[in-house]
């Protein structure tokens, strides 16, 4: 009886006998091909999540301890984010919106494991590393905005060793991570901890400075070689509705500002909030605790709860702080007394048309179906804008014009962050990034390296009866009770190093070779060959296709669709 020969895949297939019958041989060959992660995908900062959770998982097949794997997952994902003990509290976390576990069980809890990591580098005391492209450079830097965008511009900037300053106009630094969000969601000192980072990489940052007053943005260009915009939009946008100039109606931006500052904005016992976003969730949760549980607190949304851009987990502990929410209801008046002070709110009743350009159905007024609630403080979070008039001519119908992939004209300057669009404090530290990478090409003469994330494997591809069935980790919050009795102290207090390691076990790697030995246990050619030497995730087999006769049981075996047949 004949044998299976090898194949030249130059030549054509050729015929062998197979016990006396006709048969093929496929000139197809596997392919180790890495692939992207839907998790990485819809990530906005470009964090390789797959990575640092597959480094974590997979430490002891590389020989690496779990102090080596968890310092390495940091170093992994501070190169795009240096902040991952803020993301891994504040981040709406879309990277799991898309995980292909999904389809098996739940979705890897990856921000929960990012503020492990977060928080397991700042209790070590793990510096942000350099990377060595040529520096240190001559060329001085200046950042305008001590926000997430601003910060992460800056870190990659002087990561690639050039000597960047920060202008801040407020007393420190953060921009809306500090001023924007309360302290019960984000400790003060893990901001303090995550920018002394970055300062220690020679980053100088100068607070209570405001380009328009302290300087000009003309006195800039002559300074610096390149001038990188982010100040933040802390203008919160008004109702424009009837009654609403005078005391006891603020904007959810000012009131948070003026609360994160020590300097809080004075409000009364029965309190409505306007809007659907975590503004407008922060601000009427700060009124909970401000009133100590005594205050009435409505949130008026125009939509409904699945229109809500808030994240789910804030709507819910709100609820459960006592907050009501009305929801396809909108403002329409603010009624004041003779002395000016706010007693009524008229509420416009709504219903949902068709969507509109975000994609949400158009809330439309329900024509004579008006209420009326008593009420003495009325939030506005509606929307918010950065203030541009500070930059002077560098503005175009009232915002920045700058792509942060690079700059127009003879002008040295990027943008990002709010900006260029409002968004999630991850888009901006990716925009920050971004533009570090533009900037950098640009100073040095080359063109930008664009970013090619390849493409993208869907569940399609993975095989689930592979894996064990693993029950998501949660994260441990306080309950109402405690969280009110306790305003100010953190409510989330996040998973244990045991969750953390079971949550990276349940990455399925999507994409990338995880070392589980099927192709080499199902090759009868022999054609895998295992690393021994220094594995990593992606790369623990070696492939001689000189032995290969193309019976693609190695393809068909893969759990997490790494190899291909060409």
């Amino acid at each position: 009886m004949g044998l299976l020969k090898k194949v030249d895949k130059s030549k054509p297939l050729r015929i062998v006998n197979r016990g006396g019958t006709g048969g093929t041989v496929s000139a197809l060959r596997p392919v180790q091909q890495s692939k992207l992660p839907p998790c990485t995908q819809n990530c906005p900062s470009g964090n390789d999540i797959r990575g640092w959770l597959t480094v974590i998982a997979e430490r002891e097949k590389m020989g690496m301890s779990l102090e080596q794997a968890c310092d390495r997952a940091f170093e992994i994902e501070t190169d795009t984010n240096p902040f991952p003990a803020i993301m891994g509290r504040v981040c709406p976390h879309p990277c799991e919106s898309g995980c292909n576990r999904k389809e098996k069980d739940d979705a890897v809890a990856a921000n929960s494991v990012e503020r492990f990591i977060g928080d397991w580098a700042i209790n070590r005391g793990l510096p942000l590393k350099k990377v060595d492209e040529g520096g240190p450079f001559k060329e001085k830097i200046v950042v305008i905005g001590a926000g997430p965008s601003g910060l992460s511009c800056a870190y990659q900037m002087a990561r690639r060793g050039y000597a960047v300053t920060v202008l801040e106009e407020l007393p420190k630094p953060g921009g809306m991570l500090r001023y924007g969000i309360p302290v019960y969601r984000l400790p003060r000192e893990i901001i303090d901890a995550e920018i002394a980072r970055i300062e220690a990489l020679g980053v100088q940052i100068h607070c209570n400075t405001t380009v328009g007053r302290d300087t000009t943005l003309e006195a800039l260009k002559k300074e610096y070689a390149a001038i990188y915009v982010s100040i933040g939009a802390h203008r919160g946008r008004q109702l424009k509705i009837r009654g609403e100039e005078g005391p006891g109606v603020y904007t959810g931006a000012e009131f948070l500002r003026r609360e994160n500052m020590g300097d809080p904005l004075p409000i009364g016992n029965k309190i409505v909030v306007i809007g659907g976003g975590d503004t407008a969730v922060d601000a009427a949760r700060v009124c909970v605790r401000r009133g100590q549980g005594k205050s009435e607190v409505t949130i008026l949304y125009r939509r409904t709860r699945e229109e809500m851009p808030a994240i789910d987990l804030e709507v819910n502990e709100a609820l459960e702080e006592g907050i009501q929410i009305e929801f396809l209801a909108a403002p329409a008046e603010i009624v004041r007394d003779a002395s000016g002070k706010v007693t009524k709110l008229v509420v416009q009743r709504m219903s949902l048309g068709e969507p509109d350009a975000s994609g949400r159905r158009r809330p439309v007024p329900v024509e004579g179906k008006l209420d009326e609630m008593p009420v003495d403080t009325v939030v506005s979070a509606v929307s918010q804008q950065p203030d541009v008039q500070v930059l002077g001519a560098f503005q175009e119908k009232g915002r920045v014009e700058i792509d942060p992939w690079g700059h127009t004209g003879e002008i040295p300057i990027w943008s990002g962050g709010d900006d260029v669009s409002l968004g999630l404090a991850t888009a901006a530290v990716g925009q920050g990034r971004i533009a570090a990478v533009s900037m950098h090409a640009a100073l040095r003469g080359k063109e930008p390296e664009l970013e090619s994330r390849g493409t993208e494997i869907g569940s399609d591809r993975i095989k689930f009866d592979f894996y064990e069935a693993l029950q998501r980790s949660e994260r441990d919050v306080l309950n109402a009770s405690e969280r009110l009795s306790h305003p100010t102290g953190e409510v989330d207090r996040g998973i244990t190093e045991a969750q953390a390691l079971l949550e990276a076990s349940r990455c399925l790697s999507c994409g990338s070779c995880f070392g589980c030995e099927r192709c080499w246990m199902y090759c009868t050619p022999s054609c895998f060959k295992k690393i021994t030497e220094a594995p990593q995730p992606g790369a623990y087999y070696t492939v001689n296709l000189n032995t290969c006769d193309g019976c693609k049981k190695c393809a068909d075996e893969c759990p997490c669709g790494f190899l291909d047949m060409v």
